[in-house]
């Protein structure tokens, strides 16, 4: 397991705060409340493991397939519908979402190799993930990557935790499956926009891992 360099600045900050804490505890606490001071410092620990733990990339045996869609995130599939997609298609679309909690890992990864034809940020709300005009309302950053089987669209989205989205791609990018995407810091939400028709190898409330399993069969 690595620690993804997004979250450095983060869990530096983190472990400053874990150390001020505590040394001003034993400092005030340590010689009248022992006990005081030792359930703040584990109780602090805890946090910040919690926190080191947001940023975790552990080791994995990436999937590859020209025909498959694989997974760009960690999570549970919240969504899967048809819906009509206004932003870049315009038509009839199937949304699969993939609902990112806290304890997940929030790195996302490309779900087919391919050109990025379209890459656009959109400020908007933070309504919890699972909301149903979150994919719409909240803030978001989208890309297409297209190749010759399909044109797929990602959403990175924000949710009431998940304050920042990161997002490695531009407009004409070739991209690797399995490679990076971005990061969305504190968990929240990824939907996969496919063409109506496409066999999807997942069910609603089934947990998957991003890069690993296959989302869907093109």
């Amino acid at each position: 397991m690595t620690i993804h360099k997004e979250g450095y600045k983060s869990i530096g900050f983190a472990a400053l705060i874990f150390g001020l804490i505590n040394i001003a505890s034993f400092i005030f606490l340590g010689d009248n409340y022992p006990k005081t001071a030792t359930i703040i410092f584990i109780a602090s620990a805890i946090l910040f493991l919690f926190i080191v733990s947001f940023f975790r990339i552990p080791y994995r045996s990436l999937t590859k397939g020209e025909r498959e869609v694989i997974c760009p995130a960690d999570g549970k599939v919240v969504v899967i519908e048809e819906i009509l997609e206004e932003e870049y298609f315009k038509d009839k679309r199937l949304q699969v979402s993939i609902f990112m909690s806290p304890a997940n890992v929030h790195v996302n990864r490309n779900p087919v190799s391919g050109e990025v034809v379209y890459n656009k940020y959109h400020k908007g709300k933070y309504l919890v993930a699972w909301h149903p005009k979150s994919s719409t309302e909240n803030e978001r950053h989208s890309v297409v990557i297209k190749n010759d089987k399909a044109e797929v669209l990602v959403k990175q989205i924000a949710g009431a935790l998940a304050k920042r989205i990161i997002n490695y791609l531009s407009v004409g990018q070739e991209v690797h499956q399995g490679n990076e995407l971005g990061f969305i810091k504190f968990g929240s939400r990824v939907d996969v926009i496919l063409p109506v028709g496409t066999k999807v190898n997942v069910q609603l409330n089934q947990l998957v891992k991003g890069g690993v399993t296959v989302l869907a069969t093109l």
